[in-house]
């Protein structure tokens, strides 16, 4: 089994901390978004979208979060001959859909100072045309990115956008704060694959230095937060690259090569 994905893909993060806690072992391959790596041919060619994550089990390639949690469950449940399926039970798919329809590109992208996001941005177009002169065979895709591209920025421009994506998390928090208040975990008394969808959210907040809007006003979420923190997975997957300092290595690694290779001006 193979994962490809990147530490700082939110969606990467939730399908890592569900293979961790279900015990699967994979093949890791790192494809970095900010630096064009998920543009190059031999991964596009497989995945037009460019996202991330993808899970490739044999022939059987999954490009859904939900669906390669869902599917890694079920290997779990079939390798160790498990009756019962956590992501089947109807609260836990509901929490996992309502989460997942938070779309956080734009709340994260609105975060970063605009002069990082715009040299980044002008960065990748760039490697999107260097990969159509590669591949005139995926033309039509690539052009598709460079549209996606343009039309991020536009939405970047208009603050109600953010707006609603700022308001979108804030009642999405406002529930998980209500449950918290009646169980330990996200949906029961039992970590589930509803807790691995909703780590990444708190994390990626953390991240932006936010908590302070959006963890701290809620006390449920905060103890929640503290414990789920704790979890081997969560220190795996996120910790290990974003705990206090550590969030630094990360971030400046990827700048400096997005600023050699502009210098260079190879894309």
């Amino acid at each position: 089994m193979q994962l490809y994905h990147h530490p700082l893909s939110l969606d990467s993060q939730k399908v890592r901390l569900a293979l961790e806690e279900n015990g699967i072992d994979y093949t890791s391959y790192h494809v970095n978004p900010l630096t064009g790596k998920d543009m190059d041919s031999s991964f596009f060619r497989m995945n037009t979208t460019a996202k991330l994550p993808v899970f490739q089990n044999g022939s059987h390639i999954i490009f859904d979060t939900i669906d390669i949690i869902q599917y890694i469950e079920r290997i779990k449940i079939v390798s160790l001959s498990i009756e019962s399926d956590t992501t089947n039970s109807r609260e836990v798919k509901e929490w996992m859909q309502k989460i997942q329809a938070w779309n956080s590109k734009i709340f994260t992208l609105s975060h970063i100072p605009q002069k990082y996001r715009v040299f980044v941005s002008k960065f990748l177009r760039r490697v999107v045309i260097a990969r159509m002169a590669e591949a005139p065979d995926l033309a039509g895709d690539y052009h598709l990115k460079l549209k996606d591209a343009y039309e991020t920025e536009e939405k970047l421009r208009n603050p109600n956008n953010l707006k609603q994506s700022e308001e979108h998390l804030v009642k999405l928090l406002e529930e998980v704060e209500m449950q918290l208040s009646k169980t330990t975990y996200l949906a029961g008394d039992e970590f589930t694959m509803a807790d691995v969808a909703l780590i990444p959210v708190l994390a990626r907040i953390e991240l932006l230095d936010l908590e302070d809007e959006y963890i701290s006003s809620r006390p449920k979420v905060v103890e929640y937060w503290e414990v789920v923190k704790q979890r081997p997975s969560y220190k795996q997957v996120i910790g290990k690259y974003f705990s206090g300092w550590r969030k630094y290595p990360t971030l400046l690694k990827t700048l400096c090569f997005v600023s050699i290779r502009n210098i260079l001006r190879r894309y």
